[in-house]
């Protein structure tokens, strides 16, 4: 390799190799270049102005951490076996989210490749990995990061990352990458003394805003640009999740976000493999998935939080913090028939009206999910689905994601009602930093009156050490009842075509707010849940169908004047 590095604001600029340091010469546009070869295996670093070595900002490895030499990976090394290998389409797939350094006691990628089975077994056709480019220390979620082109050392670095995801894709598994791009970490961040990657005009609730519309910002959108295109084409990971979209500041004609989803439709042309983008946004805007050729950005989906939290809410009945803004059954049917429940109405929690009408969308252009890193994370306690509801409101839970109109998604541990939390964990080696994390998450969440006591140390292990599945549950009640519904339901969405059908012209939902009954009817197909208190016959229409495909209770009648169910369970119909 002949290493090379833009670095505009220095005047000077050395490389470190094998003890030692070597001028760069400048090539043009801040660009500096080394006539030295640095071997594969080889670590090196660089130099500013005389100063102390720096990580390469796109590092491909950093076996030493943050703030360790970078080492030189040569790609075309690994020996892939998934030559023929095609996702299937989105628009078929069930995700399932899992962190690395939880999903296994070993916290590997190794060690994920002995849990593909599970994940096969269970009706998944697509992984998505929560970041896993270098994080300070041993443990952390990962949204904290600088180095974005390496994979973390303490997972299994560059090689264990490859052997992963060609294990996946043997496995008839899909692997989505979750990417950080609008903002990046404080620890390890030295970018800002290479160029301006970062903006004076904006700022994000993480501090700096990335330089997307601002002078010399043309190189800092290729940088990221090129950390997507490595991650799809070097690791042939089958599409990336992009964190936040939202706080991506760029008030350019032409939006990072549409420049990047071009970029890989143009990829996926050449390398002749589906290669799709999913975006968190909470600004419920239709714009985020429609074609950019017609002034969308052009990504394939987005995650569906309005869907979340009519569904948590009515499960819960919780209403602090942002669930404030929902509760209702008339919520949920509204998320199940049109995905945003605020399309331009106004929000008591923003203070302010929110959203925009989504017409003419499919439903395989949204995420549907129970669970999900931040909303289990962004609790006081981690606290999952399985702690807040009991087992048949859990099956409810589920009914109703995997038979919505919409991509669904589990997050690790969810088809067993795991035990295990899913805490906000750190681990910086700054004592400042450390002080900030510790005082930050109380204030972050105030508006859910949670005590500063409740919310767990994110710098102690054992906050981490929780948070690890325990696998032994799955064979025990009421985990293997839990396991064996959520099979049960994935098998149903993939023979019944209703079911994976996006139309959502196609959804017709009843209620009665009141008696706490919910009936969704797609095509032949009819669920019926009973969230009241007492047992209730729900009316499901003189011409469904009368057929159960799925009950999540033994004790339930179907007759000609509906389904009699006992409280908290559901009932599915069909031909």
């Amino acid at each position: 390799m002949s290493p090379r590095v833009w670095a505009p604001n220095a005047k000077r600029v050395e490389i470190e190799t094998a003890g030692k340091r070597t001028e760069m010469a400048q090539t043009g546009g801040g660009w500096w270049q080394a006539q030295v070869d640095v071997p594969p295996g080889a670590d090196y670093a660089f130099c500013l102005d005389g100063g102390p070595p720096r990580p390469d900002p796109r590092s491909p490895f950093q076996p030493q951490g943050l703030h360790g030499p970078s080492r030189v990976v040569d790609h075309a090394a690994f020996a892939w076996t998934d030559r023929r290998w095609q996702a299937r389409p989105l628009h078929s797939a069930v995700i399932y989210e899992l962190h690395v350094g939880t999903f296994t006691p070993e916290g590997t990628f190794e060690a994920v490749i002995g849990k593909l089975d599970h994940l096969s077994e269970l009706g998944v056709t697509h992984v998505e990995l929560m970041p896993v480019n270098e994080f300070p220390g041993r443990r952390g979620w990962g949204y904290d990061s600088v180095d974005l082109f390496a994979p973390h050392h303490g997972y299994g670095g560059p090689e264990g990352l490859k052997r992963l995801i060609d294990a996946c894709h043997r496995q008839g598994l899909a692997v989505l990458i979750d990417v950080v791009y609008n903002h990046l970490g404080p620890a390890g961040n030295y970018l800002h003394e290479f160029g301006p990657y970062f903006s004076e005009r904006h700022h994000t609730p993480w501090g700096w805003a990335i330089n997307f519309d601002g002078p010399q910002s043309d190189e800092v959108r290729r940088f990221f640009c090129d950390n997507a295109q490595m991650w799809l084409r070097d690791y042939h990971a089958d599409g990336l999740r992009l964190d936040a979209i939202h706080a991506i500041l760029d008030t350019s004609a032409m939006p990072f976000l549409e420049q990047l989803a071009t970029e890989v439709a143009e990829l996926a042309s050449h390398l002749g493999r589906h290669l799709v983008l999913v975006a968190e946004s909470d600004l419920n805007d239709p714009r985020v998935v429609r074609n950019w050729e017609i002034g969308g950005f052009g990504f394939d989906a987005q995650w569906s939080d309005d869907f979340h939290h009519a569904l948590h809410t009515v499960l819960t009945g919780e209403h602090e913090g942002y669930y404030s803004d929902f509760g209702r059954l008339e919520d949920l049917a509204l998320a199940l028939e049109q995905n945003f429940v605020y399309a331009g109405r106004y929000s008591a929690f923003r203070g302010r009206s929110h959203g925009r009408v989504s017409r003419n969308l499919s439903g395989h252009r949204f995420l549907a999910y129970l669970q999900n890193h931040d909303q289990l994370g962004n609790r006081a306690q981690g606290d999952r689905s399985s702690h807040l509801m009991s087992t048949g409101r859990l099956k409810v839970g589920a009914a109703l994601v995997l038979t919505s109109p919409f991509v669904p998604m589990l997050f690790q541990g969810e088809e067993w009602g795991a035990t295990a939390p899913f805490q906000f964990f750190t681990d910086f080696e700054e004592p400042e930093l450390a002080k900030a994390v510790r005082e930050g998450r109380p204030k972050e969440f105030a508006a859910f009156g949670w005590s500063p006591e409740q919310i767990p140390d994110p710098q102690d292990p054992a906050t981490f050490e929780r948070s690890k599945l325990n696998w032994d549950e799955i064979n025990r009640p009421p985990h293997a009842e839990l396991l064996d519904w959520h099979r049960r339901l994935l098998r149903l969405r993939g023979e019944e075509s209703a079911l994976t059908d996006g139309r959502l012209d196609r959804v017709h939902t009843r209620f009665d707010e009141q008696a706490r009954w919910l009936v969704v009817e797609r095509g032949p197909i009819t669920v019926v849940c009973n969230l009241g208190q007492q047992p209730q016959r729900v009316p499901v229409g003189e011409h469904r169908p009368r057929t159960v495909r799925l009950a999540s209770e033994q004790q339930f009648e179907v007759d000609s004047q509906g389904v009699l169910l006992p409280p908290d369970a559901v009932v599915i119909l069909g031909h």
